[in-house]
């Protein structure tokens, strides 16, 4: 690296995550204390991408999940509260599994968008704001002026972007799914998901060991 290059990070991304929200804010804070680019690329949640995932997970599995998440946000200090609604539009079968419907309004716009916002120059404030909204505790957080208000806290104008993501959905489609490839290519299907030099750091646990990585590395306050 030289003097003049700012260090990089790709971090794979979902809205639908809560752990993506939890990493969120530490990651916009290290973009504004250190020479530090972070390369915003959303995905779609395992609940689109693999339904079937949670059909065959471990009984334990979600009382655990619903637990630990509720935990690491209180240590982080962070508002937590199950979305309403849900990002992610799922129905409970008779068996009493999730399955993930086929049209997904919430999560479609949501993924779309963020592309968007990080071609704008302002993808991970976008996501941080919105994300707060959705798991922060904002009750019908699709509604009214919510979102609108979060995007111009990032600095987007939320009514230009609905139009372009319309327009130009088979465009932004295939950058998330590039983003997909990218993110399996580096060695991890969750999210979030970390990448420097081609080194996977999954989960908001691991960004200890990612910054002091990026610290052996040379990263440099600002």
């Amino acid at each position: 690296m030289t003097q003049s290059q700012s260090m990089a990070i790709d971090v794979f991304w979902s809205f639908r995550s809560p752990w993506s929200y939890l990493a969120t804010r530490r990651l916009r804070d290290w973009e504004a204390q250190y020479d530090l680019i972070v390369n915003f690329r959303p995905v779609y949640p395992i609940a689109v991408r693999s339904p079937e995932f949670f059909h065959s997970v471990q009984p334990q599995w979600f009382s655990y999940f619903m637990t630990d998440v509720f935990r690491v946000a209180e240590f982080l200090a962070l508002p937590f509260v199950w979305p309403r609604p849900d990002p992610v539009v799922q129905i409970v079968d008779e068996h009493g599994r999730r399955q993930t419907g086929e049209v997904q309004p919430y999560i479609d716009r949501l993924t779309r968008l963020g592309a968007l916002a990080e071609e704008l120059g302002a993808g991970l404030a976008f996501a941080d704001e919105v994300s707060a909204l959705i798991w922060g505790g904002t009750t019908g957080w699709d509604q009214g002026e919510h979102l609108a208000q979060a995007a111009h806290r990032a600095g987007l104008d939320l009514a230009g972007m609905d139009q372009r993501i319309i327009h130009e959905a088979d465009r932004l489609d295939a950058v998330i799914a590039a983003n997909q490839v990218a993110h399996e290519q580096a060695g991890h299907w969750g999210v979030p998901t970390c990448v420097y030099q081609g080194a996977p750091f999954f989960g908001q646990d691991r960004l200890d060991v990612l910054l002091w990585t990026l610290q052996k590395e040379g990263l440099r306050s600002r």
